[in-house]
């Protein structure tokens, strides 16, 4: 019998605890990310009865909304909201102005004209000007819009929401009331909806261990040298496997409680796993449970290799689930295609909603032909049932797209209803279909997590393993306290949990970086002095100093995926997770070095993109050279290279390389010329899509597609100015510029 092509969608939902132990919030994301993320995701699959689909709710997540929805929850921005304007003291104003705009500007402040109007004043004038010009209208206005922006567009229609968008400006402190009241009355509706739509069969409600701990780590620091041998590790080892059934336990009563029966499926926070959870996730009762590809890859000892399109070679592998079985009983794995689930995440916000929905659709057609090509019966219908899985964080991209991602979704989903060749599923419905007829071993399940397949997102970087070494002495103190059992001194477990939850090594170190740096280090010491505190300890001194520096770096690499807007305007929100040079003030080979000031570099899936930031006024031609020159070459590729077709070039590196690809920019013109290397150090013209913008300063975007290169490419590129072919300058001055086709 022929089989559609099955794909699971899973949509992680998750919040860290922001809630300190005086009952005070320090964040506000639980409310607003409510308000716009949750709610109307499963709204808007149920109007396509025929899909679906598995959304994991957090625990820490759900206490925090329903913290919300008791009115116990407030947090420092909606105690502001809630505050007569009159009574703002200095240092509020200064907090307001820095920080009621933390929004993608893009899709939440410039649709609405006043909130667009506040933020542009800001930006352009700056936050001084802002505290000494702006009167209360404008403050009452501001903390209007900063709840207003985060409603979803699937709730526009209602009549209140609909009369405070078209009111625009001039709101009260009544307004502002009861926007925080329709706030909680969306949140109110979270839990229900996803129990009521899992028992009606759509949707299937997973969990996660209690607080999002990285369950790898809880049972020992130390495999962190799994997938990468020479990892720098904490001073003190953590080991204390024992919490792990804990975290699985208190998820698997709550959602009991929550949803009237047991959960079948488990998130590993951060789809991060090892050989020695995998017996307490079993014995909890859990039935299967979701990583990524890379984890397969390295299970299996094989390499997912994919075409130029990004289509996996080796499908038969990577769409199925495998069985692993333990002392405790068998469990069933599904592995998650990571650049499907990438490319809703990070690149799709970027294309048209309609271009975008067609595309994922194409990817699951040509999936399928090559599925029925490994089958080996010549013909397009499958005989076998595959799964593919889609899993991905199913609030954060959704800020980047147009109307929060509906128009996307409702084209995917009207084209997915329509098409008889692909079914969505539920994991669980699947697997009760179709067990798993692969299997492995559990020695053999590799540890790793779902960012390249290791786990140095949370251990190895220097304030990450001083993090460790504070939880590790904490622990420790709670385990000389055998009498502080969960019944006698809640509170001080509570706090261990919530220590031990992965976002706050996720912010510190390298890796990853945002405005509130400071506030997730200051919550994560919180939660350990509260457990001292429970447990009448006194407080390690550490513990009131940060455990690093918050201080704006100024070099680093990319943090993530950028799709910035190729205008000349220079967007900070646009290049936030690029990597950055910081040029200006070096010696350089002309004496006009300085007035570059920076270069900011990054990707997605489309397109590799440039920024040169120049002192105020420089022009090219004059202060510069008026040629730009982007030279790449694939050190590990074997390819034709040619040197660089410039006259005067110094005889050193990087020079004198040869490269594999030119990208000529005319910067008076805008003009671009590709060329490829050929064979006898010969140049052959290549037509190119490449967009170039200068204004504030110079912007560059290049197509991948014009490289003709496969992902996960490395490549090393370097900048060099010239003057009517004659070479005049390169960036950078030492080493190169580095990156890896996604």
């Amino acid at each position: 019998m022929p089989h559609p092509l099955h794909v699971a969608f899973i949509w992680h939902q998750h919040q860290p605890l922001y809630k300190y132990r005086d009952g005070k919030y320090r964040l506000p994301w639980v409310r607003l990310h409510g308000t716009k993320d949750y709610l109307d995701l499963i709204l808007l699959l149920e109007k396509y009865p025929k899909l679906h689909q598995t959304v994991n709710l957090v625990p820490s997540l759900i206490l925090q909304l329903e913290d919300y929805i008791a009115g116990t929850a407030f947090d420092p921005y909606l105690e502001l909201a809630l505050m007569p304007i009159e009574q703002l003291q200095d240092a509020q104003k200064q907090f307001i102005i820095r920080h009621f705009f933390d929004a993608n500007h893009h899709t939440l402040i410039d649709p609405h004209p006043r909130y667009s109007e506040l933020y542009h004043q800001r930006q352009e004038h700056g936050e001084p000007w802002c505290f000494d010009n702006w009167i209360d209208r404008d403050y009452s206005d501001l903390l209007a819009w900063h709840n207003l922006a985060w409603f979803d567009p699937l709730f526009w229609e209602d009549p209140e929401i609909a009369h405070w968008l078209a009111q625009d400006r001039d709101f009260s402190l009544s307004d502002r009331q009861r926007i925080y009241s329709k706030q909680r009355e969306i949140l109110r509706r979270i839990v229900p909806q996803h129990r009521k739509m899992q028992e009606s069969g759509q949707l299937e409600v997973t969990t996660t261990p209690y607080t999002h701990p990285i369950l790898p780590l809880l049972a020992d620091t130390n495999v962190g040298r799994v997938a990468i041998p020479n990892m720098d590790l904490p001073q003190q080892r953590f080991q204390w496997a024992e919490d792990i059934p804990r975290h699985l336990n208190k998820a698997w009563d709550m959602y009991k409680d929550r949803f009237g029966c047991a959960p079948r499926g488990l998130w590993p926070s951060e789809q991060a796993v090892s050989p020695e959870m995998l017996p307490y996730v079993a014995q909890q009762g859990f039935k299967w449970l979701c990583t990524d590809e890379s984890v397969l890859g390295n299970t299996l000892k094989q390499y997912f290799h994919r075409d130029g399109a990004g289509n996996v070679l080796e499908p038969e592998l990577l769409y199925r689930p495998y069985q692993v079985s333990t002392p405790d009983g068998d469990l069933s794995m599904v592995f998650r295609d990571h650049r499907l689930s990438d490319l809703i995440g990070f690149t799709y916000s970027g294309m048209p909603a309609e271009t975008a929905a067609a595309d994922l659709v194409g990817h699951l057609h040509e999936i399928s032909r090559s599925l029925a090509a490994k089958e080996g019966h010549g013909g397009n219908s499958l005989e076998k049932p595959w799964l593919v899985t889609i899993a991905l964080d199913g609030e954060n991209c959704w800020e980047h797209y147009h109307l929060d991602g509906k128009p996307f979704l409702e084209h995917l989903y009207g084209t997915l209803s329509d098409d008889e060749t692909i079914k969505l599923v539920t994991v669980s419905e699947f697997l009760d279909e179709f067990p798993p007829t692969a299997s492995f071993p559990p020695a053999d399940m590799h540890t790793g997590s779902w960012v390249d397949g290791s786990l140095t997102t949370w251990i190895g970087d220097p304030a990450k393993n001083r993090a460790w070494d504070l939880l590790t002495a904490a622990r420790q103190v709670l385990a000389n306290h055998p009498e502080a059992t969960e019944q006698t001194n809640p509170a001080a477990w509570e706090a261990l949990y919530a220590a031990e939850g992965s976002d706050w090594f996720w912010w510190f170190g390298y890796g990853h970086s945002s405005n509130q740096d400071a506030m997730f280090d200051q919550l994560f010491r919180e939660h350990l002095i509260a457990l001292y505190q429970a447990l009448n300890e006194p407080v390690p001194p550490e513990l009131r100093q940060p455990v690093e520096s918050h201080e704006r770096r100024t070099t680093y690499r990319p943090e993530g995926f950028i799709n910035p807007v190729i205008d000349g305007s220079g967007d900070e929100q646009d290049w936030n997770f690029a990597g950055r040079l910081e040029i200006g003030g070096a010696s350089g080979t002309m004496h006009q070095a300085s007035l570059i000031q920076r270069v900011f570099y990054g990707a997605d899936h489309l397109n590799f993109y440039l920024r040169m930031d120049f002192k105020a006024g420089v022009k090219p031609g004059l202060e510069i050279p008026n040629e730009l020159n982007l030279v790449w070459f694939y050190p590990k590729e074997i390819m034709h290279n040619s040197p660089i077709p410039l006259a005067e070039l110094p005889r050193q590196a990087p020079t004198n390389y040869r490269f594999h690809h030119r990208l000529l920019i005319d910067l008076t013109t805008k003009n671009t010329w590709l060329q490829e290397a050929m064979d006898y150090d010969r140049w052959e013209a290549r037509s190119s899509n490449a967009q170039v913008a200068w204004d504030k300063c110079l912007e560059i975007a290049v197509p991948w597609a014009d490289l003709h290169l496969e992902p996960d490419y490395g490549l090393q590129m370097a900048l060099m100015f010239s003057d009517c072919g004659r070479y005049r300058q390169h960036i950078p001055e030492q080493g190169w510029i580095s990156l890896q086709v996604p």
